[in-house]
């Protein structure tokens, strides 16, 4: 069965659209000599409306958070705008609509806030949400993940299970579903953002190893 990796509605719209190009996460507590694994490297994108407030999500791209409803299919209708935004307790979805997949094409491990900031094109969340994640659990690194997304054909509509909700970031998806598709930007526009992603996390680790502080490792 396909798996898929569970992300706000709108941050899958924006990956699904070109307009996002990272997501972040961070890890487990470490444990002596093990590192930092992803679980799968390819995976497809499952929209959620838990936990989302428009107060995370940039002002440049306030107006979406109504598109990203489309993500979700209610048989009751779609929940006010209000209540979505707002963080309020939302009735989750009967089905949501899969539409893209992605694959990591590169991992940073970073600590310095400047750099959290200085990726912000490269996200549709506020700096300062992204920061936050930064620093939830102490002093254990921000894991950066660059994806390079594809929209398959035609979006499919998929039931929402009890197992799919709650803290997890994967799902197995109950039905089969190829990894096809046309990706969200071409080679060169995808090349170009890559290259000033690795300049960016690269410019922060000459700068914080001199004061014995490395960002990447």
């Amino acid at each position: 069965m396909p798996i898929a990796f569970k992300e706000w509605a709108v941050t899958v719209r924006a990956l699904a659209e070109g307009e996002q190009l990272l997501t972040i996460r961070k890890g487990a507590a470490p444990q002596p000599g093990r590192e930092f694994r992803l679980a799968h490297e390819r995976f497809f994108l499952y929209p959620t409306f838990e936990h989302q407030t428009g107060d995370l999500v940039r002002e440049s791209h306030q107006p979406e958070l109504r598109r990203a409803l489309e993500e979700g299919v209610w048989s009751d209708g779609e929940p006010p705008l209000h209540t979505f935004v707002s963080g309020a307790p939302l009735q989750q979805p009967d089905r949501v609509r899969i539409r893209a997949w992605a694959e990591v094409t590169d991992h940073f491990t970073i600590v310095d806030p400047r750099c959290v900031d200085a990726l912000s094109p490269f996200y549709v969340w506020t700096p300062d949400y992204a920061q936050k994640r930064l620093g939830w659990r102490g002093r254990q690194p921000l894991h950066v993940l660059l994806l390079r997304t594809y929209r398959i054909p035609r979006p499919v509509t998929v039931k929402v299970k009890d197992e799919y909700m709650g803290p997890h970031a994967w799902v197995e998806l109950q039905r089969e579903l190829p990894f096809e598709g046309t990706p969200v930007l071409s080679d060169a526009e995808f090349e170009r953002a890559s290259e000033e992603i690795r300049s960016i996390t690269s410019e922060a680790r000459a700068i914080t190893s001199e004061a014995g502080q490395p960002v990447l490792v």
